[in-house]
């Protein structure tokens, strides 16, 4: 089931309903079945996937909390590691066989079987969830769930099943299984974020999708311009696809009285590019970070690199090739992990590259900066450099769009070689599916979503200003999306909306 289909709101409407009718101790069992039911309507073969994960990642929380409660704190470090690889070969290893096998095989040159496997819904967010919680047991953060209905409502709670956020068993377990009261604030404020996240799908990706998937499949056809311009749609799509996701999501969490995890803050407001991906993904970003970064920077073997470099290199160059490799890395598997193809692993060297390269060049830039006696914190630099940013973004979706990487070179070059902005003027557009009042639609719609995200920036909530409104203005508030979307369904372009981005992942 799709968060687009109209059995989604009909399920969320039937579990908001039964849930709060429930006695309060219960409620998290209304959940439970919502969930199974929004996942198995994919198919019993999908389910099997997660229920491995489920199952293993419960039997290891539990082996974990029984060491911990018999052993020192030195044989519980030693203990735990087994039990914690064990986990992570089960579950990391069947989405290698599910995302990677078959790129492995071909890169490897081996005459390995393809396995073809279809990636079941919301594979690597619930694999990437369960793990995270047996890590936090392993370290004694949490407790493990002895009830496994419960451990299984966290593995699968429908609204962010599809494509997150990565929850976090501390600050989502007690949510769930507490039971929340009835509050119309929470459902009016759910109801608001969803139809804000459908307006920024339906209205703004959909549209921009139009010209992204003519010019992207032949793109070797169109003036530098064209392309650019394709890119520029993309990078609005992807944006409005992912974030919109996440706000349907979000907002239907709430509707039960559920706070999931921020998953953006702005990111076209960041300085940098590692601030971009802090502010991009954050829950995906957060994970690396907590399970990935820091566990690698700690290990011998980094240990050793960091007293090699202070050594022979020293300053505060070498200080930094440590966790300048550790970040190379981090952006690899972001790369890796948005897909199993030759694109994706570029785009992460890409931003392994130019980040790591930043962390390395700091120092020089500092001196450069004090020498032309430029203020990093005037309005003038901050605004440079969120314009360098967003470049940096725009060049990286050549690469991650493209059908292959031979294509996204060619894009490129055409764009730097062959550009020709009155290109753009000569009907191709109209040509490509995208009409007048289209464009108009999808720039209005950037506007807005910017007006919004700067209000944001600047330190106001926005739906904590709207709640202080009067009613009326409130569920104007809902009644203008609703009617925008209905709009766009009867009279919109021959385009049908397409499943959300991020679901594949």
């Amino acid at each position: 089931m799709s968060l687009l289909s109209p059995l989604f709101p009909a399920l969320v409407l039937v579990s908001v309903t039964v849930y709060y009718l429930v006695p309060k101790r219960s409620r998290w069992t209304v959940l439970l079945a919502a969930s199974w039911l929004f996942y198995l309507w994919g198919g019993l073969a999908s389910a099997a996937y997660i229920l491995i994960t489920t199952v293993s990642t419960y039997v290891c929380g539990l082996i974990l909390g029984r060491i911990r409660e018999k052993n020192d704190a030195a044989r519980v470090k030693k203990l735990r590691r087994p039990v914690v690889f064990l986990c992570c070969l089960i579950n990391f290893g069947m989405l290698f066989a599910v995302k990677y096998w078959d790129l492995a095989a071909e890169m490897t040159g081996l005459s390995l079987p393809r396995l073809g496997l279809l990636a079941p819904l919301g594979l690597s967010f619930f694999i990437f969830q369960s793990t995270g919680y047996v890590a936090d047991v392993a370290r004694g953060k949490i407790a493990p769930e002895r009830n496994i209905a419960k451990y299984s409502l966290f593995v699968s709670f429908f609204p962010q099943i599809t494509e997150g956020p990565i929850g976090r068993y501390g600050a989502l377990a007690p949510q769930l299984y507490g039971g929340s009261d009835l509050n119309f604030d929470n459902i009016r404020s759910g109801i608001q974020l969803s139809m804000w996240g459908l307006i920024k799908k339906l209205i703004i990706a959909e549209r921009a999708g139009v010209i992204v998937n003519s010019v992207y499949s032949n793109a070797s056809a169109y003036d530098g311009s064209v392309i650019a311009f394709a890119v520029l749609m993309y990078c609005i799509q992807l944006y409005c696809d992912f974030s919109g996701g996440i706000d349907i999501a979000r907002g239907a969490a709430k509707c039960f009285g559920i706070d999931m995890a921020e998953n953006f803050r702005r990111p076209l407001y960041a300085k940098s590019l590692a601030e971009y991906w802090r502010r991009w993904h954050i829950s995906l970003g957060s994970w690396l970070r907590d399970y990935v970064f820091y566990p690698l920077t700690f290990t011998k073997l980094f240990n050793r690199i960091g007293k090699f470099t202070r050594k022979h290199i020293g300053g505060a160059l070498g200080r930094i090739i440590p966790t300048s490799l550790a970040t190379f890395i981090i952006y690899f598997l972001v790369g890796i992990w948005h897909g199993a193809n030759y694109t994706y692993i570029a785009f992460g060297l890409y931003n392994g590259v130019v980040i790591t390269s930043g962390l390395l060049l700091a120092p020089f830039f500092e001196k450069v900066k004090a020498r032309l006696k430029i203020d990093a914190k005037s309005k003038w630099f901050s605004a440079f450099s969120m314009l360098r940013t967003m470049l940096i973004v725009f060049a990286g979706r050549y690469i991650t769009r493209a059908p292959y990487l031979k294509m996204s070179l060619v894009m490129l070059k055409r764009t730097v070689f062959n550009f020709h902005p009155s290109a753009l003027f000569s009907g191709v557009i109209a040509d490509l599916g995208m009409t007048a009042a289209d464009l108009i639609i999808v720039a209005a719609g950037v506007v807005l979503v910017n007006a919004v995200e700067l209000t944001e920036e600047r330190g106001t909530d926005v739906r904590l200003a709207l709640s202080k409104k009067s009613g009326f203005v409130q569920w104007l508030c809902l009644a203008l999306p609703l009617a925008a979307i209905v709009a766009a369904a009867l009279f919109g372009g021959d385009y049908t909306a397409s499943s959300f981005i991020y679901a594949q992942f």
